[in-house]
């Protein structure tokens, strides 16, 4: 009884453990009978495994990122590992440009025009000092700085030079910039410093000019222009043995240090709208018509092409009238801006007589002509009509008016008597610089070498130039025409000084079809017993019925040199310069 009552109870506790064991979707009833149950919270429904397809998916992912990943490594760590290295120790690198500082520049006396500071605001290059003096912006010019982005690195780590010497010399006066490499630590701190390439500064430059000339010349031109009412003026004087140039000067000028400083935007913007053109170097680039500072050279073709003796003589009774020959009644009248009688050679270019070098130089009645083809072919010789050799700072080619010319600029029109007339005194669309000018009178003074310009000192190399096949006996007598117009009451009387010979010729050139407005030339060489120098001097646009002009500002000049500059007015060889 005890053995059934036993098995009963086990029987019993066995069903209840089997009643205690509920599967989960006993207890989770079907949404569609308890339609309460909020369907966004999952309510009444039931979960379900995740598939096999999704895992082994997954897996392909996970498998196929750490293949990548594996890849990289390999190619990182192990083909490209080496090259990585090497920049991974250069990031740790900086390279810095080492800024070379540009060529002092002194003039013949070794005054200082141009040379360096520190900027304690800008340590990475020197700043560019000029002597404050007026008469030098146009031979120094000025230059601009090297340049930097705004993360402050150097996108432009050249000094440009913009005019002047500091322009067409760069290659003297150019630093070689060096490199730096300076090794920092993972704090930003400077572990060590090590030059790779020291920088070089630029060369010395020692130019051929006078300071204190350039100065006196400027204020001279510059008086006068205010005074007299004259637009510019420009000044050169050259050595008639090496083609050195003691003096350039142009007026008015720009100022190099506000220009190369460009932190005054004022002062620049001023000197841009100037109309009376600062930044033209009237010296080299000016072109101006010269007028009868040309008829020395048509006396000088005259002589070698036998169109005329010295002592031959023409008349001048203020002026010449060639006939017409289509209408008699209105025959062309070319005036003479005096009666001066009857002239030779030597005396017409004392008192510049235009009627003589009508004559000799187109031609009337019974005397002949050169025409204008040896016209041009004489001013050609002297270097007009064509660029100085040497350097590109010198300047401009000018014009020589001719048939071809004529056409291009007149519709066609054909060449006449007239114009060969003008031309022969400087006139008609005849263009020159003051430094051909110069270099032209030169030649004159030296007995026909025509010399190359020089603005940098070359001790050293040897002077070049051209020999001119033209006869002594030519050169001379056109020499004692230019000394007499400065002693016998010709039109350069003004320059007659006590300390110094000077032979001179002087030209005043029309402007403009109204011909309101002139330019004033005065021009010659000195000593005369032994000549060292020659000049020419102009004074740019004055009135017409002005009376003082270049001859006042060269007057000036010479009377100021014999008191401060007199070792460039005595006859004895020139000095160290040549």
């Amino acid at each position: 009884m005890l053995r059934k009552s036993s098995h009963f109870l086990s029987v019993l506790l066995n069903r209840r453990r089997k009643i205690s064991r509920i599967d989960p979707d006993e207890i989770f009833l079907d949404s569609s009978n308890l339609p309460q149950f909020d369907r966004h919270q999952f309510e009444g429904r039931l979960e379900r495994p995740i598939s096999q397809r999704t895992i082994f998916v997954l897996a392909g992912v996970f498998c196929l990122i750490l293949m990548l990943v594996l890849s990289k490594s390999y190619t990182l760590q192990v083909k490209a590992g080496n090259t990585y290295a090497v920049q991974s120790a250069q990031n740790r690198l900086r390279y810095t440009l080492m800024f070379g500082s540009r060529g002092v520049l002194y003039d013949r006396n070794k005054t200082f025009l141009a040379w360096n500071v520190i900027d304690e605001k800008e340590p990475s290059f020197s700043k560019r000092k000029y002597l404050d003096q007026e008469g030098l912006a146009h031979v120094l010019g000025f230059l601009k700085y090297p340049l930097k982005d705004k993360a402050g690195f150097y996108y432009k780590v050249d000094f440009e030079g913009r005019a002047g010497v500091e322009k067409y010399y760069n290659e003297y006066i150019s630093p070689q910039h060096g490199l730096k490499i300076i090794e920092i630590n993972a704090h930003g701190n400077i572990e060590s410093e090590s030059i790779q390439k020291p920088a070089k500064d630029g060369a010395a430059v020692t130019l051929t000019i006078d300071a204190r000339l350039q100065a006196e010349l400027y204020h001279d031109m510059e008086g006068l222009a205010r005074e007299r009412g004259f637009q510019g003026g420009a000044a050169v004087i050259m050595d008639v043995e090496n083609g050195d140039l003691l003096s350039s000067v142009s007026f008015p000028e720009y100022r190099s240090q506000v220009l190369t400083d460009g932190t005054d935007a004022g002062a620049i913007t001023k000197a841009f709208a100037d109309q009376k053109k600062p930044f033209l170097n009237r010296a080299m680039d000016g072109l101006y018509t010269p007028g009868s500072i040309v008829k020395p050279f048509i006396a000088l073709a005259a002589l070698e092409e036998g169109v005329i003796t010295p002592e031959q003589e023409i008349i001048s009774t203020g002026s010449l009238t060639v006939p017409n020959p289509f209408d008699p009644s209105k025959p062309s009248i070319f005036k003479d801006w005096k009666a001066h009688g009857a002239v030779n050679m030597r005396r017409a270019l004392a008192v510049s007589s235009d009627v003589y070098f009508y004559e000799v130089g187109g031609g009337f009645e019974d005397q002949p002509g050169l025409g204008i083809a040896k016209i041009e072919k004489y001013a050609r010789l002297f270097g007009f009509g064509s660029v100085p050799p040497g350097n590109d700072m010198f300047g401009e080619g000018g014009i020589i008016p001719n048939p071809e010319w004529k056409r291009a600029n007149f519709d066609g029109e054909s060449w006449r008597l007239g114009n060969t007339y003008h031309t022969a005194i400087g006139q008609y669309g005849f263009q020159v610089t003051p430094l051909q000018v110069a270099r032209a009178f030169a030649a004159i003074a030296n007995g026909g070498k025509l010399l190359e310009p020089r603005i940098i000192e070359e001790k050293d190399v040897p002077p070049s130039y051209t020999v001119l096949p033209i006869k002594t006996s030519s050169f001379q007598v056109v020499r004692e025409g230019m000394l007499e117009a400065v002693t016998h009451g010709g039109t350069a009387s003004g320059l007659l000084l006590p300390n110094v010979s000077i032979a001179g010729k002087t030209g005043t050139a029309e402007l403009g079809t109204q011909k309101k407005f002139v330019n004033s030339w005065v021009v010659g060489f000195f000593p005369y017993e032994k000549p060292r120098y020659a000049f020419a001097i102009i004074m740019e646009k004055g009135p017409r019925d002005n009376t003082i002009g270049a001859s006042f500002v060269g007057r000036q000049f010479f009377e100021w040199m014999s008191k401060n500059a007199p070792e460039y007015l005595t006859p004895e060889t020139v000095t160290s310069n040549k």
